[in-house]
């Protein structure tokens, strides 16, 4: 455990909090750790629904401590850096961020694997790898092109210079600019109407739309499994009795 990330489940959202302010928010190995932890936590717990990250005091993250990182450089999987990437990239758990302030390095990376994404107007993001002698990781070569194409992806990855909250929305990276007063309070009432849904097909549906590419007819026997698999759930059935009963329905230990 650490100090410096915090976790409170609040109505089926777990909000995860970055919090070294004195080191603007910058990422150590143990801080990973509790970050893998936390989407962990969520595949197991069926309380919770959605995981949210944000930072403190208009701080997101300025990526990765570099003293910390150079100590251990190791690339064994089992770091917490990678525990981390490979946690989110695989993971059924619907992620989302509040980003307020800076966001280099991973701290844009990361946003590549998250489903929603809510950005203030003050946020500025940054792709320095290149200015370090680095290269992109997180797999962020292969996603910021299919996120905003190649040319605009090169010019991101290549320059490496920061770029605010409307050009991260243009480039499909940013999903909703708040004021970064409203920013958690907005990102918040999204996260929650996502944890009302009903978990198992939330998941699912996350599942399809994260399969690699494949010809048409193949995802569509895959969505066809998957379709009448729910049909047959609870979820599904109390759904549409609330549909027919013109009430809300009611999902609340279902998963």
């Amino acid at each position: 455990m650490t100090k410096h990330v915090h976790t409170e489940l609040d109505s089926g959202v777990l909000i995860v909090r970055i919090d070294r302010v004195e080191k603007k928010n910058a990422l150590t190995s143990e801080m990973y750790a509790v970050m893998a932890d936390a989407i962990e936590r969520a595949e197991c717990e069926p309380a919770i629904k959605v995981v949210l990250f944000t930072g403190s005091e208009g701080i997101f993250t300025a990526g990765n401590d570099l003293a910390d990182f150079l100590a251990s450089p190791s690339n064994d999987e089992d770091r917490p850096v990678n525990r981390f990437i490979v946690k989110m990239a695989t993971t059924d758990v619907p992620l989302m961020a509040a980003v307020d302030g800076i966001a280099v390095g991973i701290g844009t990376t990361m946003l590549l694997h998250f489903d929603q994404v809510f950005a203030s107007e003050n946020a500025r993001f940054s792709l320095p790898f290149i200015n370090l002698a680095l290269v992109p990781e997180a797999g962020s070569s292969m996603q910021l092109i299919e996120t905003c194409g190649y040319q605009k992806a090169a010019e991101l990855l290549m320059l490496g210079e920061p770029f605010g909250a409307v050009e991260a929305r243009d480039c499909g990276i940013v999903a909703k600019i708040c004021s970064s007063k409203d920013l958690l309070e907005q990102a918040m009432e999204m996260a929650r109407k996502l944890a009302a849904k009903p978990s198992q097909a939330l998941r699912a549906t996350k599942r399809l739309m994260r399969r690699p590419k494949e010809p048409l007819l193949q995802r569509v026997q895959a969505e066809g499994e998957l379709f009448f698999q729910n049909l047959s759930s609870p979820a599904a059935r109390e759904a549409m009795s609330a549909f027919m009963e013109k009430r809300p329905p009611d999902f609340s230990g279902m998963d």
